[in-house]
Protein backbone atom coordinates (compact mmCIF):
# COMPACT_ATOMS: atom_id res chain seq x y z
CA UNK A 1 0.00 0.00 0.00
CA UNK A 2 1.48 3.37 -0.88
CA UNK A 3 2.28 5.67 2.00
CA UNK A 4 -0.07 8.28 1.55
CA UNK A 5 0.79 12.41 2.36
CA UNK A 6 -0.74 12.47 5.20
CA UNK A 7 -3.59 15.56 3.97
CA UNK A 8 -4.69 12.93 1.88
CA UNK A 9 -5.56 9.94 4.48
CA UNK A 10 -8.60 9.44 5.72
CA UNK A 11 -8.48 5.91 7.24
CA UNK A 12 -8.61 5.92 11.16
CA UNK A 13 -7.13 3.24 13.16
CA UNK A 14 -8.83 1.92 16.15
CA UNK A 15 -6.21 -0.23 18.36
CA UNK A 16 -7.13 -1.92 21.89
CA UNK A 17 -10.34 -3.55 23.60
CA UNK A 18 -12.67 -6.16 22.50
CA UNK A 19 -15.28 -7.42 24.98
CA UNK A 20 -18.26 -9.06 25.67
CA UNK A 21 -20.28 -7.12 27.50
CA UNK A 22 -23.09 -8.46 29.76
CA UNK A 23 -25.43 -5.49 30.31
CA UNK A 24 -28.39 -5.60 33.09
CA UNK A 25 -30.52 -2.87 33.35
CA UNK A 26 -32.23 -3.56 36.90
CA UNK A 27 -36.35 -2.26 37.13
CA UNK A 28 -35.92 -1.24 40.54
CA UNK A 29 -33.02 -1.12 43.19
CA UNK A 30 -31.09 -4.22 43.50
CA UNK A 31 -31.99 -6.58 46.38
CA UNK A 32 -29.62 -8.91 47.98
CA UNK A 33 -30.00 -12.42 48.22
CA UNK A 34 -32.92 -12.02 46.20
CA UNK A 35 -34.31 -11.60 42.43
CA UNK A 36 -34.34 -8.43 41.01
CA UNK A 37 -36.06 -8.14 38.06
CA UNK A 38 -33.96 -6.68 35.16
CA UNK A 39 -33.79 -5.95 31.28
CA UNK A 40 -30.15 -8.24 30.88
CA UNK A 41 -28.49 -8.08 27.10
CA UNK A 42 -25.54 -9.88 25.97
CA UNK A 43 -23.46 -7.60 23.36
CA UNK A 44 -19.93 -6.74 21.91
CA UNK A 45 -17.80 -4.52 23.39
CA UNK A 46 -14.38 -3.05 24.49
CA UNK A 47 -13.96 1.00 24.05
CA UNK A 48 -11.78 1.39 20.72
CA UNK A 49 -13.83 -1.92 19.17
CA UNK A 50 -17.35 0.15 20.17
CA UNK A 51 -15.54 3.39 18.34
CA UNK A 52 -14.78 1.12 15.34
CA UNK A 53 -18.36 0.15 15.15
CA UNK A 54 -19.94 3.37 15.26
CA UNK A 55 -17.00 4.56 12.37
CA UNK A 56 -18.35 1.84 10.29
CA UNK A 57 -21.92 2.87 10.76
CA UNK A 58 -21.16 6.26 10.01
CA UNK A 59 -19.45 5.00 6.76
CA UNK A 60 -15.86 6.10 7.59
CA UNK A 61 -12.66 4.20 6.55
CA UNK A 62 -12.09 2.40 9.59
CA UNK A 63 -9.64 -0.25 11.13
CA UNK A 64 -9.35 -2.15 13.85
CA UNK A 65 -6.49 -4.00 15.83
CA UNK A 66 -7.09 -5.96 19.16
CA UNK A 67 -7.11 -10.10 20.25
CA UNK A 68 -9.91 -12.65 21.27
CA UNK A 69 -10.21 -16.00 22.38
CA UNK A 70 -9.56 -18.37 19.33
CA UNK A 71 -12.55 -19.76 19.32
CA UNK A 72 -14.40 -15.93 18.50
CA UNK A 73 -12.42 -14.15 15.99
CA UNK A 74 -15.11 -14.92 13.23
CA UNK A 75 -17.94 -13.71 15.43
CA UNK A 76 -16.11 -10.71 16.36
CA UNK A 77 -15.45 -10.11 13.22
CA UNK A 78 -18.61 -10.76 12.20
CA UNK A 79 -19.75 -7.81 15.33
CA UNK A 80 -18.01 -5.15 13.42
CA UNK A 81 -19.59 -4.56 10.25
CA UNK A 82 -18.41 -1.80 7.87
CA UNK A 83 -15.05 -1.76 9.54
CA UNK A 84 -11.86 -3.64 8.49
CA UNK A 85 -10.74 -5.93 11.23
CA UNK A 86 -7.55 -7.32 12.44
CA UNK A 87 -7.95 -9.86 15.73
CA UNK A 88 -5.71 -12.28 16.67
CA UNK A 89 -7.10 -15.09 18.48
CA UNK A 90 -5.46 -16.36 21.43
CA UNK A 91 -4.44 -19.67 21.57
CA UNK A 92 -5.20 -19.73 25.48
CA UNK A 93 -6.41 -16.73 27.21
CA UNK A 94 -10.58 -16.00 26.71
CA UNK A 95 -12.19 -13.18 25.51
CA UNK A 96 -12.06 -10.24 27.52
CA UNK A 97 -15.52 -9.59 29.35
CA UNK A 98 -17.17 -7.24 31.06
CA UNK A 99 -20.67 -6.90 33.41
CA UNK A 100 -22.25 -3.72 33.30
CA UNK A 101 -25.16 -2.80 35.88
CA UNK A 102 -27.00 0.21 35.12
CA UNK A 103 -28.38 2.77 36.72
CA UNK A 104 -29.91 5.60 35.55
CA UNK A 105 -26.88 7.40 34.28
CA UNK A 106 -24.27 5.68 36.12
CA UNK A 107 -22.54 2.52 35.56
CA UNK A 108 -20.51 -0.64 37.60
CA UNK A 109 -18.80 -2.83 35.73
CA UNK A 110 -16.57 -5.94 36.52
CA UNK A 111 -13.91 -6.65 34.45
CA UNK A 112 -11.75 -9.62 32.96
CA UNK A 113 -9.09 -8.26 30.28
CA UNK A 114 -8.89 -11.87 29.17
CA UNK A 115 -7.05 -11.74 26.08
CA UNK A 116 -6.80 -8.05 25.62
CA UNK A 117 -3.70 -8.32 27.88
CA UNK A 118 -2.10 -9.91 25.30
CA UNK A 119 -2.40 -7.18 22.48
CA UNK A 120 0.91 -6.44 20.50
CA UNK A 121 1.74 -2.99 19.46
CA UNK A 122 3.64 -4.76 16.55
CA UNK A 123 0.11 -5.56 15.19
CA UNK A 124 -0.24 -1.97 14.06
CA UNK A 125 1.77 -2.25 10.93
CA UNK A 126 3.28 0.24 9.29
CA UNK A 127 1.38 -0.87 6.49
CA UNK A 128 -1.92 0.54 8.33
CA UNK A 129 0.06 3.76 9.44
CA UNK A 130 1.00 4.78 6.08
CA UNK A 131 -2.91 5.48 5.12
CA UNK A 132 -4.21 6.65 7.99
CA UNK A 133 -5.13 9.56 9.44
CA UNK A 134 -5.44 8.94 12.89
CA UNK A 135 -4.71 5.77 15.60
CA UNK A 136 -7.40 5.77 18.18
CA UNK A 137 -6.50 4.21 21.10
CA UNK A 138 -7.65 3.69 25.30
CA UNK A 139 -5.80 4.34 28.29
CA UNK A 140 -6.37 0.77 28.99
CA UNK A 141 -4.23 -0.91 26.96
CA UNK A 142 -1.73 0.45 29.40
CA UNK A 143 -2.60 -2.65 31.12
CA UNK A 144 -1.54 -4.73 28.35
CA UNK A 145 1.52 -7.00 28.42
CA UNK A 146 3.60 -4.46 26.56
CA UNK A 147 3.06 -2.07 29.44
CA UNK A 148 3.59 1.95 29.46
CA UNK A 149 7.08 1.61 27.09
CA UNK A 150 4.83 -0.62 24.54
CA UNK A 151 2.18 1.80 24.70
CA UNK A 152 4.87 5.12 24.36
CA UNK A 153 6.35 3.39 21.63
CA UNK A 154 3.32 3.05 19.52
CA UNK A 155 2.60 6.63 19.98
CA UNK A 156 5.75 7.49 19.23
CA UNK A 157 6.15 5.32 16.10
CA UNK A 158 2.20 6.79 14.95
CA UNK A 159 3.43 10.00 15.03
CA UNK A 160 6.93 9.24 13.08
CA UNK A 161 4.55 8.47 10.40
CA UNK A 162 2.50 11.45 10.57
CA UNK A 163 -0.95 10.22 12.01
CA UNK A 164 -2.61 11.93 14.70
CA UNK A 165 -2.82 9.93 17.67
CA UNK A 166 -6.52 10.10 19.86
CA UNK A 167 -6.78 9.29 23.78
CA UNK A 168 -9.86 8.50 25.50
CA UNK A 169 -8.19 7.92 28.87
CA UNK A 170 -10.57 5.41 30.34
CA UNK A 171 -11.67 6.24 33.77
CA UNK A 172 -10.39 8.32 36.82
CA UNK A 173 -10.22 5.29 38.71
CA UNK A 174 -8.12 3.06 36.32
CA UNK A 175 -5.97 6.62 35.93
CA UNK A 176 -5.63 6.88 39.89
CA UNK A 177 -4.38 3.45 40.01
CA UNK A 178 -2.12 3.23 37.72
CA UNK A 179 -0.75 6.47 38.82
CA UNK A 180 -1.35 10.02 37.13
CA UNK A 181 2.98 10.41 36.54
CA UNK A 182 3.08 7.06 34.44
CA UNK A 183 -0.21 7.60 33.22
CA UNK A 184 0.77 10.88 31.09
CA UNK A 185 4.59 10.14 30.64
CA UNK A 186 2.94 7.03 28.21
CA UNK A 187 0.44 8.80 26.82
CA UNK A 188 2.81 12.00 26.09
CA UNK A 189 2.32 11.97 22.33
CA UNK A 190 -1.57 12.01 21.80
CA UNK A 191 -2.16 15.08 19.60
CA UNK A 192 -6.27 14.77 20.43
CA UNK A 193 -7.43 14.21 23.86
CA UNK A 194 -11.49 12.70 24.88
CA UNK A 195 -10.59 12.77 29.01
CA UNK A 196 -14.31 13.43 31.10
CA UNK A 197 -14.19 15.78 33.77
CA UNK A 198 -13.55 13.13 36.41
CA UNK A 199 -10.37 12.55 34.64
CA UNK A 200 -9.12 15.65 33.57
CA UNK A 201 -9.12 16.96 37.21
CA UNK A 202 -7.16 13.72 38.00
CA UNK A 203 -4.51 14.84 35.05
CA UNK A 204 -4.72 18.25 35.85
CA UNK A 205 -5.13 19.01 39.28
CA UNK A 206 -7.76 21.81 38.55
CA UNK A 207 -11.48 21.68 39.14
CA UNK A 208 -12.97 24.11 36.98
CA UNK A 209 -13.54 23.03 33.27
CA UNK A 210 -12.17 25.48 31.68
CA UNK A 211 -9.01 25.49 33.24
CA UNK A 212 -8.71 21.92 32.84
CA UNK A 213 -9.09 22.08 29.37
CA UNK A 214 -7.12 25.17 29.00
CA UNK A 215 -4.02 23.42 30.91
CA UNK A 216 -4.55 19.69 28.79
CA UNK A 217 -4.15 21.70 25.69
CA UNK A 218 -0.78 22.84 26.17
CA UNK A 219 -0.12 19.14 25.60
CA UNK A 220 -1.97 17.73 22.95
CA UNK A 221 -3.83 20.07 19.30
CA UNK A 222 -6.83 19.07 20.39
CA UNK A 223 -8.70 18.77 23.93
CA UNK A 224 -12.35 17.91 23.93
CA UNK A 225 -13.71 17.81 27.37
CA UNK A 226 -16.43 15.86 27.88
CA UNK A 227 -19.13 17.01 30.64
CA UNK A 228 -21.97 14.11 30.27
CA UNK A 229 -25.79 16.26 29.78
CA UNK A 230 -23.74 19.64 29.79
CA UNK A 231 -22.24 18.32 26.61
CA UNK A 232 -18.28 19.11 25.70
CA UNK A 233 -15.72 22.02 26.02
CA UNK A 234 -13.21 21.92 22.97
CA UNK A 235 -10.08 23.35 23.45
CA UNK A 236 -8.23 23.98 19.98
CA UNK A 237 -6.30 27.17 18.17
CA UNK A 238 -6.06 28.93 20.86
CA UNK A 239 -10.13 28.93 21.96
CA UNK A 240 -11.79 26.96 24.04
CA UNK A 241 -15.67 26.89 22.99
CA UNK A 242 -18.71 24.89 24.21
CA UNK A 243 -20.59 22.67 22.63
CA UNK A 244 -24.32 21.90 24.40
CA UNK A 245 -24.97 18.34 24.32
CA UNK A 246 -28.19 17.01 22.18
CA UNK A 247 -30.88 15.78 24.38
CA UNK A 248 -32.09 12.39 24.37
CA UNK A 249 -33.76 9.43 26.28
CA UNK A 250 -30.81 7.84 28.38
CA UNK A 251 -31.61 3.91 28.32
CA UNK A 252 -28.22 2.70 28.70
CA UNK A 253 -25.36 5.15 29.14
CA UNK A 254 -22.86 2.47 27.65
CA UNK A 255 -20.86 3.64 24.92
CA UNK A 256 -21.76 6.70 24.81
CA UNK A 257 -18.16 8.37 24.78
CA UNK A 258 -16.99 5.59 22.45
CA UNK A 259 -19.83 7.14 19.98
CA UNK A 260 -19.17 10.66 20.97
CA UNK A 261 -15.28 9.66 19.80
CA UNK A 262 -16.31 8.29 16.75
CA UNK A 263 -18.47 11.00 15.51
CA UNK A 264 -16.08 13.31 16.34
CA UNK A 265 -12.98 11.13 14.86
CA UNK A 266 -15.32 10.49 11.41
CA UNK A 267 -15.92 14.80 10.79
CA UNK A 268 -12.67 15.46 12.17
CA UNK A 269 -10.62 13.29 9.57
CA UNK A 270 -13.05 14.95 7.02
CA UNK A 271 -12.66 18.82 7.68
CA UNK A 272 -10.09 19.03 10.33
CA UNK A 273 -12.54 21.36 12.00
CA UNK A 274 -12.84 20.97 15.87
CA UNK A 275 -16.16 22.30 16.41
CA UNK A 276 -17.65 20.80 13.70
CA UNK A 277 -16.50 17.09 15.14
CA UNK A 278 -17.25 17.82 18.09
CA UNK A 279 -21.31 18.69 17.20
CA UNK A 280 -21.05 15.82 15.37
CA UNK A 281 -19.92 13.81 18.38
CA UNK A 282 -22.91 15.25 20.74
CA UNK A 283 -25.48 13.48 18.08
CA UNK A 284 -23.84 10.38 17.65
CA UNK A 285 -23.48 9.84 21.35
CA UNK A 286 -27.42 10.97 21.85
CA UNK A 287 -27.85 7.96 19.29
CA UNK A 288 -25.86 5.35 21.63
CA UNK A 289 -27.86 6.10 24.82
CA UNK A 290 -31.26 5.36 23.05
CA UNK A 291 -30.81 1.82 23.18
CA UNK A 292 -29.18 -0.86 25.46
CA UNK A 293 -25.62 -1.82 24.72
CA UNK A 294 -22.67 0.17 23.78
CA UNK A 295 -22.55 0.08 19.97
CA UNK A 296 -25.28 1.11 16.96
CA UNK A 297 -27.99 -1.27 16.72
CA UNK A 298 -28.47 -2.91 13.28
Amino acid sequence: MPDLGADQRRRIVCVGDVIDDVVAVPVGPIRSDTDTPSAIRFRPGGSPANTAAWLGSLGAAVDFVGTVGAADVARHVDALPGVTAHLTGHPTLTTGAIVVIVDGQTRSMLTDRGANAALDPGDVTDELLASAAVMHVTGHALLNDAGADGFAALIARARAASVAVSLAPGSAGFIADYGVEVFRAATAGASILFPSLDEGRLLTGLEQPAEIAEALSREAEVVVLTLGTEGVLVAANGAIEAVPAVRAEVVDPTGAGDAFCAGFLAEWVRSRDALAAAREGTRVAARAVSSIGARPQA
